[in-house]
């Protein structure tokens, strides 16, 4: 794979992971959209089928990885390190770019959303209360969970465990069963395995923080969320936004440690 093939693969696979994944989250959760109030069954099947969807697209250029804990997975797997900074680039980008179409298209209902008084004051109501609330997301704006992820209960120790644990399930079922011949990324049937895995993690273990399994899949679009202009999006959290980097990618390391351990 060429430079350009590794870059525009992972560009144009994490952009449709961060569409169509975001994208249902804005289905469920938007005044407004039909998909309003579907759950977390719709959601967590929609980030399976957008993980099948990217992998499928992005695979023949990139191997899609689409996600910089596996890439740093197959990097600690192989020893070879020279691509990991155009992979985590173009996954950044690629996850930005998908936000920025999530918000595209939803604006209208992003609008009727952030215009609401009742949802808007009772955002307000809630961040005033966060240090009595356990639950509430501090400093969380009303659409935050759109583009990014965020705990149930703030705990750093908790939340990083969590993040750790989903990530160590995905890069094993990855490096076990999902690479393609030239085990450099993910292969068709291996695709589906890994798209079944994310929907099983996000059942089993994304309840404390929302899964987020990919660092790119969190920081690109909560970059997005804060450049972007909406109305009365409150804030990023970005206090809590280094957990869901390094997470995952503790967790990859712990993955391809045991692998390179129990199964090279």
């Amino acid at each position: 794979m060429s430079s350009s093939d590794i870059f525009i693969g992972e560009t144009i696979g994490t952009a449709i992971l961060i569409l169509l994944g975001g994208g249902v989250v804005a289905a469920v959760v938007l005044k407004a959209s039909k998909a309003r109030n579907a759950g977390w069954l719709a959601i967590t099947f929609g980030w399976g089928f957008a993980v099948l969807t990217a992998v499928y697209i992005s695979g023949p250029l990139s191997g899609a990885h689409i996600n910089p804990a596996v890439t740093l997975a197959l990097a600690i797997k192989d020893g070879d390190w020279s691509n990991v900074p155009l992979y985590w680039g173009g996954q950044l980008l690629g996850a930005m770019i998908g936000a920025t179409l999530v918000w595209v298209a939803y604006y209208g209902q992003f609008h009727a959303h952030l215009t609401d008084r009742e949802i808007v004051e009772a955002a307000d109501a809630q961040v005033k209360q966060a240090k009595a609330v356990e639950a509430r997301e501090k400093g969380a704006g009303p659409v935050l969970g759109v583009f990014s992820t965020g705990p149930e209960i703030r705990n750093v120790a908790m939340n990083l465990a969590t993040e750790i644990i989903g990530t160590f399930v995905l890069v094993l079922a990855v490096l076990t069963q999902g690479l393609n011949d030239n085990g450099n990324g993910l292969g068709t049937l291996g695709g589906l395995m890994v798209a079944l895995v994310v929907v099983g993690i996000g059942l089993s273990l994304g309840g404390p923080t929302g899964y987020a399994i990919n660092p790119a899949r969190d920081l690109g679009p909560r970059i997005v969320h804060a450049l972007l202009p909406l109305p009365n999006k409150g804030g990023s959290d970005w206090g809590y936004a280094w957990i869901p980097v390094a997470g995952p990618l503790i967790g990859a390391a712990a993955g391809a440690g045991l692998y390179n351990v129990a199964f090279a």
